[in-house]
């Protein structure tokens, strides 16, 4: 399609769009991202407007802009995108285009009231990736382009969409095109590199037109007797930059001067005019009204209402209207309701012109007039975040209020932004602890640093409630839990514990202590804090969520012991109401948190309930999907299926979802707690298909070893870590790092050899070397798995000890691993048992029951070992 305007010397980057959209609607349907890149006025949104016109009969096409005043607006650039799509359905068919995502993502762009838990950002996200899909599937059997101009100013919500949507763009049928400035977007280096990992980007830096192309523009609008001296005077006091030289030559027309060298004194002088100071002056002497108003609409900066900005300008309507011509035929706005600035270095150069308390006082006024028409505290929040601080406590109140709107929608940088400005303020003294703690609230999960620091401040100081207090103190340790400190998580609890008096409160303190207690690598007294737990809980019935809280912990603390199974399992069922959490204690309910609900299924999983765990796990993933927590907590969720699925021997499965929940964490971070339990699980699983070298890969690429986190890991991390160096032939590594885990583990009186199994590797481990040694570790393992009573943890116990047995004791000793297992739910464990069964009994019968079961469960290692087995018995007769 030919330019509506001549486009100089951007052949290449014109191509270069071609190429995309043809890919786009070629037979593959190849998306991608195309981002150009250049300083102010060199063209982008000129050349975003050709690749418009070129893909219009081609593409369905959504476009959005960013702008310098509204990067604190939260999804402000994703609204722009899709809701001229969705104005085109009624109410239903939006609700049923969002599907299951409703709830979540459709409050983000404004289109439904808030409801339920806090969404998680990354849940928003994929909620509006959804609707993205659907949208561009009911619209149009057309591809999707997407352009998004001045995307330096996009809001920092809408840029982490575009960064995480446009790194899968590879299965859709969707082209992202932007544009920004690059020198404006290096301070948003984070988001910028998650959209640059798309193997499909490209890159295009727009450079300065040369003389040539300069002289060329310049005989286009004034004619060919423009001569060379005065074109190349343009280009050099324009550089060579578009928007200024098409505004030095439309100066140049309407002082109806002669382009030839004669008159290029006083190119200089007109350009100034188009920039800058410059502007400023020609703004001033269009009038003070027109002056007044044009400075209103750049407070407001985009999708200018005229009688929003006649209200600022403290102008009639008429008035209004007269400035807004007056604007229009200078080239300084465009439209008429709504107003946009002619370029973004036109509203730029406005707004920085305001005397600072001249825009502080409308700004002020602005947020007066959104609160009046009933637009909310969210709305306004923008304009109140450039009012100066004056001890203004209604001010305070409404920040505060638009903070919780902001977290509502998923958008807690933008909830952080306006309690920090609150705190400027400053608030009343009384007020000021609360606002803290809200502050320490609305970064839990973006940054747990900031949300100690501020929390910590919160309890410092008087004025909190006593449950606030205990909530504080609850959330300070979720922090610094998650930020690898579970020592003094534990310490702050126990401190605030000490100062709380007797109550639901104090329980809540005293589980959570426990809990952090418990859930660290490292412990000084294991057996001490087990007894006081044993103390304060055994008797509990669960009448409440504190005493179902407390039985929780008691339950995982007694499996982790080996205590016994039956009693384990009653300490469990004691938690839980009909089967299921309590209302309260529910994987998205925030008062106690996920890992309560999450420890009884653990717990369950390594008791052989592997049925209660997987019916807790599902119905996490489930609420955490309906609640838009599709984060961290997702993917631990994911890796817990993962475990069930690998206690159960359906090795396939297991490794499916361990993959997944490392996916969705590496989406959210790096070293997390879940990306080590997840590792660790895949490793294991991977070692127990027989996968070593896909096992050593993971563990390389999660830096999988010392040091270990100061939380312990699912299942344990150095027993894992051991049985890999096992299954590489690194024995003597293997024999420190399984010792070591024995020395760790044993003081504090955790014997369950499911959980950790380094007995029974370093059994193995030692077999050769010092049998002696390896039978007596083996022995006492056994004593352990009886006590707890679980018929994978003996039947494991039983074929450990039947290494060190003469052979009919052996057979016997193995015979009953079997046995033991064959009642378990642990197939694969069951199929190793076979294998050294049919070994011992030279029984090409069990080998081959063996065989099939391990291929059923996907140990292709289980399965090679017992097919060798029986070539060899066979060749033997």
């Amino acid at each position: 399609m030919k330019p509506s305007r001549p486009l100089y010397e951007r052949e290449p980057e014109l191509a270069t769009a071609a190429q995309a959209i043809d890919a786009l609607c070629g037979a593959q349907a190849t998306g991608g991202l195309l981002i150009y890149s250049g300083e102010a006025g060199i063209g982008k949104t000129a050349l975003l407007a050709e690749v418009r016109a070129m893909a219009q009969d081609r593409c369905t096409i959504w476009s959005a802009r960013g702008g310098e005043t509204v990067t604190s607006v939260p999804f402000h650039v994703v609204r722009q995108l899709l809701q001229p799509a969705l104005d085109q359905f009624p109410a239903d068919d939006v609700r049923a285009l969002f599907g299951s995502w409703f709830d979540i993502a459709a409050p983000a762009l404004g289109l439904a009231e808030p409801s339920g838990p806090q969404p998680d950002p990354q849940g928003v996200r994929d909620g509006l990736d959804y609707v993205v899909k659907r949208l561009a599937s009911r619209l149009s059997h057309r591809p999707l382009l997407l352009l998004i101009d001045d995307a330096h100013w996009a809001d920092g919500e809408s840029l982490a969409w575009l960064a995480s949507f446009t790194a899968r763009l590879g299965d859709l049928r969707v082209l992202v095109v932007q544009a920004h400035r690059p020198e404006e977007l290096a301070a948003r280096e984070a988001a910028r590199n998650a959209a640059g990992g798309h193997p499909a980007q490209i890159r295009v830096a727009l450079r300065a037109l040369t003389p040539d192309a300069t002289a060329e523009l310049v005989r286009a609008a004034l004619g060919e007797h423009a001569d060379d001296p005065f074109c190349r005077e343009v280009w050099a006091v324009t550089g060579g930059n578009p928007y200024e030289a098409v505004e030095l030559v439309a100066k140049v027309q309407d002082r109806e001067l002669v382009p030839l060298e004669e008159s290029a004194g006083l190119l200089r002088e007109l350009g100034a005019s188009a920039r800058g100071s410059g502007l400023v002056a020609r703004l001033e002497r269009l009038g003070t009204n027109a002056n007044r108003f044009a400075w209103a609409a750049a407070v407001l900066g985009t999708e200018i209402s005229q009688d929003l900005a006649a209200t600022l300008a403290g102008m009639s309507p008429a008035e209004a209207a007269d400035c807004t011509a007056r604007l229009r035929e200078a080239r300084i706005v465009s439209g008429f309701d709504p107003l946009e600035f002619v370029h973004p270095l036109i509203a730029s150069a406005v707004y920085r012109s305001i005397p600072p308390a001249t825009r502080t006082a409308m700004h002020g006024r602005a947020a007066w007039a959104i609160t009046r028409a009933g637009l909310g505290p969210a709305a306004a929040s923008r304009h109140l975040l450039e009012v100066h601080p004056d001890d203004d406590q209604e001010l305070v109140e409404q920040l505060r209020a638009a903070a919780k709107q902001h977290l509502a929608v998923g958008a807690p940088e933008a909830a952080r932004r306006c309690l920090e400005r609150a705190l400027q303020e400053p608030p009343r003294h009384d007020v000021r602890a609360t606002l803290l703690y809200e502050l320490g609230c609305a970064t839990l999960l973006s940054s747990p640093p900031t949300t100690v620091r501020h929390l910590r401040a919160a309890l410092d100081m008087p004025g909190l409630a006593d449950d606030v207090r205990v909530d504080a103190t609850f959330r300070l340790a979720a922090a610094l839990s998650h930020n690898n400190q579970l020592k003094e998580a534990a310490l702050a609890l126990a401190a605030e514990a000490e100062r709380t008096a007797p109550g639901p409160g104090l329980m809540r303190l005293q589980a959570a202590h426990f809990l952090w207690e418990g859930m660290q690598a490292t412990e000084e007294d294991g057996p001490g804090r087990s007894r006081r737990l044993a103390a304060n809980t055994d008797h509990l019935a669960g009448r409440d969520n504190a005493e179902r809280a407390l039985l929780t912990l008691r339950a995982f603390d007694a499996m982790l012991r080996g205590e016994n199974a039956q009693i384990v399992g009653d300490f469990c069922e004691r938690a839980l109401v009909d089967g299921h959490p309590a209302r309260g204690l529910g994987w998205t309910d925030t008062e106690w948190g996920f890992e309560l609900p999450a420890l009884v299924g653990i717990t369950y999983a390594f008791t052989d309930r592997l049925d209660r765990a997987e019916e807790l796990f599902g119905e996490a993933v489930r609420a955490f999907e309906i609640s838009g927590w599709s984060g961290a907590h997702l993917a631990f969720a994911h890796t817990l299926l993962g475990l069930v699925h690998r206690r159960r021997g359906r090795l396939a499965e297991a490794e499916g979802f361990l993959r997944e929940g490392l996916r969705l964490a590496d989406r959210v971070g790096s070293g997390l707690p879940v990306h080590w339990d997840a590792a660790c699980l895949l490793i294991d699983t991977l070692l127990a298909r027989g996968r070593v070298p896909e096992a050593r890969k993971v563990a390389d690429q999660y830096n999988f070893g010392l040091p270990y986190p100061s939380a312990m890991v699912l299942p344990d991390a150095p027993c894992v870590r051991g049985r890999l160096l096992l299954a590489e032939g690194r024995t003597r590594e293997a024999v420190t790092e399984l010792e070591a885990a024995g020395r760790a583990l044993e003081p504090r009186g955790r014997f369950n050899g499911i959980w950790g199994p380094w007995a029974g590797d370093l059994a193995r481990a030692l077999a050769e070397e010092d049998p002696g040694r390896a039978a007596q570790v083996a022995n006492t393992a056994r004593v352990h798995a009886e006590r707890f009573g679980t018929d994978t943890a003996i039947g494991e116990a039983l074929r450990c000890v039947a290494l060190f047995a003469p052979p009919e004791e052996a057979v016997y000793l193995l015979g009953e691993a079997v046995r033991h297992l064959e009642a378990s739910p642990s197939t694969y464990e069951f199929a190793q048992a076979l294998v050294d069964l049919g070994i011992a009994t030279r029984s090409p019968r069990e080998l081959a029951r063996a065989h099939k079961l391990a291929t059923a469960c996907g140990a292709e290692g289980v399965a090679a070992r017992a097919q060798q087995a029986r070539a060899s018995i066979r060749s033997a007769e």
